[in-house]
């Protein structure tokens, strides 16, 4: 299986819109959704379960492929560039509205990495990544 800019982009795409869809400065989200009607109903905890299985699909392969470590230093690069787009004044820090959209592009990316990091590898080193299988099977 090849990784594509194509498939790059889709997963970037997913990640993006479960990150917004989770929680987004503009109001509209499953936060303030929950926030602003406070009652349990069916459609509520639909999109709770959806959002659930999207961030586990993807947070189970981002520390599948990366490690906390790798999670942790990628978490650290895109920090840094989020420091530097505040350093050249692109952003600022008093902007809690511009920031929390840049934090969430970012996670996004995180998770896009996350999820094609082995295919990167694999390309790179020819290892493969693969989760462990009982020795009796």
């Amino acid at each position: 299986m090849r990784l594509t800019f194509t498939g790059v982009l889709m997963r970037f795409v997913f990640a993006l819109i479960l990150v917004l869809s989770t929680y987004n400065p503009s109001g509209h989200s499953y936060f303030h959704w929950v926030y602003q009607e406070f009652q349990l109903t069916p459609y509520v905890a639909l999109a709770g379960l959806v959002l659930l299985i999207g961030w586990g699909v993807y947070l189970k392969a981002t520390f599948n492929s990366l490690g906390a470590v790798g999670v942790l230093a990628s978490a650290a690069v895109l920090g840094c560039l989020l420091w530097m787009t505040v350093y050249w004044g692109w952003l600022a820090f008093d902007d809690v509205s511009a920031l929390a959209w840049a934090v969430e592009v970012l996670v996004a990316m995180l998770l896009t990495v996350g999820m094609c990091w082995s295919f990167l590898t694999r390309r790179m080193s020819g290892q493969i990544d693969v989760d462990q299988v009982p020795e009796d099977y």
